[in-house]
């Protein structure tokens, strides 16, 4: 982040804005809804920024740009279509220390003007940096539409309750835990419909009410899969627990942008368990969550993938009942899913799979599997986690049958940017994974809709062909 997004306070402060054509008169309209005070600098104006200074509204000096013009200004706006100007405004300001945007030009700016939605007092301010100011413009329209006309309504009339509802319940998380329920609740929708009749006497029994619960309210545990890397795979379910919960329990290969999307106050504990390692074990996990829990919080055991997928959520979920914890649980794109979707690969595929089968053969358990059934041809596996076992995984499939030329997929931190996808045969499996150095998070898939993505890019599905996924074109 090379720009940090602030709001300031420009209330009968000056600034000057050099420029009096159309680019100027939308800055100075944002300026004036501001209530700042300005001076602008320009030979002519536009007949709207004349009404402007003919209503009183700003000053104008009706001349060339000289350094002595910013004299007094907090803020300095350059927005003439004359680079020299530009340019010389630009090393005033800095010469003297004030902040200086040019308009359209990140270069020669100390700040930078976002696109912004208005909804007063709530403002959104959208920037990308300098770096394209019409794709900002494009993401508020966006964001334009998915907000209430009233929403400001909404803030103003929360603002007026803030300092009663924290006198009555003065600690932060019982705070936010109210607050998460009066914006979801009859009164918000009330106030963002303009009725705002009887508002104030039910704002006043939710808060009665969660004056009198107080220590006696029950935390709650959210067991939510994120699914295999990407954010924007994330579920709208997901997203809003997650700015719901008080403490977050996460995994080590769930990625940092996806912790940032909780709440920024939000406790967060790693509890990712490393493989062969000891220092965190599923016991110690249950106990986490029981323990935030029964201290009346919110907790989002945040898991990669799906929680019921090869994630012990069925574990958790049996502890956290057996505890009289009330538990969500929200499914997220399972590895499988997301690693299928991102390489072209569909697990089943008329007149070629008919079945796909989710498998891992980590741990004991991986001694039981059916593997006389693993190694039919027909249908499609995945075998999870398979890397670390991929010898024993091929040896046993080859001894039930499987015949060593049948198609394969390596796929690699499936989702991710960096993600790497391996087409080989059964039997060079275990050369490929060495000679190619491929690491946890992947997932190994077999079956013949592994060669009818190669023949459908125009590839001949050699046993030893290796090809990243994004080439396949």
């Amino acid at each position: 982040m090379d720009y940090l997004p602030i709001f300031v306070d420009l209330r009968d402060r000056l600034v000057v804005v050099v420029g009096g054509g159309v680019v100027a008169a939308r800055k100075i309209e944002h300026l004036l809804k501001a209530h700042a005070r300005v001076r602008i600098v320009a030979p002519e104006l536009t007949s709207e920024l004349a009404l402007f200074r003919d209503a009183g509204r700003l000053e104008h000096r009706a001349s060339h740009f000289a350094c002595q013009h910013l004299d007094g200004a907090q803020l300095v706006v350059a927005a003439t279509d004359d680079e020299s100007v530009n340019e010389a405004v630009s090393q005033c300001s800095r010469a003297r220390g004030m902040w200086v945007n040019v308009v359209d030009d990140a270069k020669r700016s100390a700040f930078i003007f976002p696109a912004i939605v208005d909804r007063s007092p709530l403002l959104v301010a959208i920037g990308t940096e300098g770096s394209s100011p019409t794709l900002a413009r494009r993401v508020r329209t966006q964001i334009e539409a998915l907000l209430p006309e009233r929403l400001g309504d909404l803030a103003t009339y929360a603002g007026r309750w803030r300092g009663l509802v924290k006198a009555a319940l003065p600690s932060l998380p019982d705070r936010l835990r109210f607050w998460d329920g009066f914006f979801a609740s009859p009164v918000a929708t009330q106030v963002l419909s303009g009725r705002t009749d009887g508002a104030d006497a039910a704002m006043q029994q939710q808060l009665d009410s969660a004056r009198l619960s107080l220590g006696s309210q029950r935390g709650e545990v959210y067991l939510i899969g994120v699914g295999p890397g990407d954010p924007d795979l994330l579920t709208l379910r997901a997203q809003q627990l997650l700015q719901q919960a008080d403490v977050l329990l996460y995994d080590r290969l769930v990625p940092d942008v996806i912790i940032g999307r909780a709440r920024r106050d939000a406790e967060k504990i790693n509890v990712g368990k490393a493989p062969g390692s000891t220092q965190m074990t599923q016991a110690h996990i249950n106990q986490l969550l029981i323990d935030h829990a029964q201290r009346g919080l919110r907790v989002a055991r945040v898991k990669g993938g799906d929680p019921f997928i090869f994630g012990r959520g069925g574990e958790e979920l049996a502890v956290l009942r057996a505890a009289g914890i009330a538990t969500i649980v929200v499914p997220g794109i399972t590895a499988a899913l997301g690693a299928a979707a991102s390489s072209g690969i569909a697990l089943t595929q008329r007149g070629v799979s008919q079945s796909v089968t989710f498998v891992t053969a980590t741990g004991a358990l991986g001694q039981q599997l059916n593997w006389q059934a693993l190694a039919q041809t027909g249908q499609t596996v995945v075998f999870y986690m398979g890397v670390a076992q991929i010898d024993a995984v091929v040896a046993a499939l080859l001894q039930h049958g499987l015949p060593p030329s049948h198609p394969a997929a390596l796929i690699e931190r499936a989702t991710w940017p960096d993600q790497r996808v391996l087409h080989c045969s059964v039997a060079d499996l275990p050369h490929t994974a060495r000679t190619a150095d491929v690491q946890a998070p992947s997932l190994l898939i077999l079956g013949e809709v592994t060669a009818a993505v190669l023949a459908g890019a125009g590839l001949e599905p050699a046993p030893t062909y290796c090809k990243a996924v994004g080439d396949l074109t």
